[in-house]
């Protein structure tokens, strides 16, 4: 997967911190979107409202889970992007609204553009989440995860959004399995289900352990 706005991110002072602010949230997205419009041909139109909604629901949702990020903080970063990934597909902010038959093709791009084409908005949300889990990690720990080849894909992309539509908490497994982790589907957006979390406890039951810290 092409990540054209990573090192754009990188270079923001305290990245996973900044990103749990609403301004640096909407910033950060819209910027996004236009990195990717000039690099691949699409343009969007972004819906504030929605938008903003998403990442109130995202924060909602994260702060009540927090604790992990004491117990592995690698994990929990991917495990937050995936909800905030949830929540973007769930509210659709962004709109496609012209490009997909001018798209900029380079030789090496053609299997992002196939992805592109299926599902723009997917792509951009996907694509904004996994650029910030590399951004943040190479700030954090040095070194950005890697990305596993079936997010290159077009099949698993159509799994994906089939998915994802039915059940956003999806996202959150997609996002494991598109960075080389073992996804959760039974409850993907737990962040005490997820096995870096398990290992790390060394527990069977890791809200005992969690009461014990």
């Amino acid at each position: 997967m092409d990540l054209p706005f990573k090192d754009e991110l990188a270079l923001m002072p305290d990245l996973g911190h900044r990103l749990r602010q609403l301004r640096w949230f909407r910033a950060t997205f819209r910027s996004s979107a236009k990195v990717v419009s000039d690099t691949f041909g699409v343009r969007y139109d972004i819906d504030e409202t929605k938008l903003t909604r998403a990442f109130l629901d995202w924060i909602e949702i994260m702060e009540a889970q927090k604790c992990y990020a004491e117990i592995d903080r690698a994990d929990f970063i991917v495990f937050a992007a995936g909800l905030v990934l949830r929540e973007l597909i769930r509210q659709a902010p962004a709109r496609e609204i012209s490009g997909l038959t001018e798209l900029i093709e380079t030789k090496a791009n053609s299997r992002t553009l196939e992805i592109v084409r299926f599902w723009p908005e997917g792509f951009l949300y996907t694509n904004y989440c996994v650029s910030a889990i590399s951004a943040v990690y190479q700030q954090e720990f040095g070194s950005a995860p890697s990305i596993d080849k079936c997010a290159d894909d077009l099949r698993t992309w159509w799994s994906y959004r089939e998915n994802v539509t039915e059940m956003p908490a999806y996202a959150v497994a997609f996002l494991d399995r598109f960075l080389g982790a073992e996804p959760n589907w039974i409850t993907p957006d737990h962040a005490q289900s997820r096995q870096a979390m398990q290992r790390a406890l060394g527990a069977q039951r890791p809200s005992d352990a969690i009461r014990q810290l």
